[in-house]
């Protein structure tokens, strides 16, 4: 029974470790650049097409697509969903700021799959290609619109928040005094990264 037991943890501390990992490592460097294709709609609809075009015209786009977005995306939002409900709330029991941003972290997580599962059957499974174009009409619907909005605040900050957990599982950070700073600096990154993603998403309520 204690080895059974002792298997177990080591097997849960692996798919935890690679949890954190593929949030960063693919997941996050996807999110940073669909978040940077995206900011080039503030330059126009012409900018924004020439940039989703040269994406369009990668070699092995479905290959790449398949093993280095969607998988990892199922894998990190899937055992994120597990971890997000076994995981313990003490919010309402300890009010101090990193529980709070635990518990966040755990909602923005759920927010954010169910997001990026929507936004990809309304865009890049939705039969048309993508363009300038088809975005404008999804945000030109209010509901659309705000619930882009909501959930691109809850990815930037999912993505931002996890960067402070994932520097202290990996011990890249390890005492009190780095850990703090950490959090200053991924918040910080959080509201720029936020902050592009709405402005983005407001420049795509021009018309063409």
């Amino acid at each position: 029974m204690a080895v059974a037991q002792a298997a177990h943890k080591n097997r849960e501390f692996l798919w935890r470790r690679l949890h954190t990992l593929s949030g960063v490592i693919p997941v996050g460097l996807f999110l940073l650049e669909h978040l940077f294709t995206n900011a080039t709609a503030l330059r126009g609809p012409a900018a924004f097409n020439d940039a989703v075009d040269a994406i369009q015209t990668l070699p092995l786009l479905h290959f790449i697509e398949f093993v280095f977005i969607f998988l990892p995306i199922t894998y990190h939002g899937v055992f994120g969903l597990y971890v997000a409900f076994v995981s313990g709330y003490n919010a309402n029991r300890f009010s101090f700021g990193r529980n709070i941003l635990f518990v966040l972290q755990r909602v923005t997580g759920v927010i954010t799959f169910v997001f990026i599962i929507f936004h990809l059957w309304t865009t890049r499974f939705s039969g048309n290609a993508p363009n300038y174009d088809m975005v404008h009409n999804l945000v030109s619907n209010p509901a659309y619109f705000w619930f882009m909005i909501i959930g691109v605040v809850a990815a930037t900050f999912h993505f931002a928040n996890g960067l402070w957990s994932f520097c202290i599982h990996w011990g890249i950070t390890v005492g009190a005094r780095a850990q703090r700073i950490t959090a200053w600096v991924t918040m910080i990154v959080f509201v720029v990264l936020a902050g592009m993603g709405v402005a983005s998403i407001i420049a795509f309520t021009h018309s063409a």
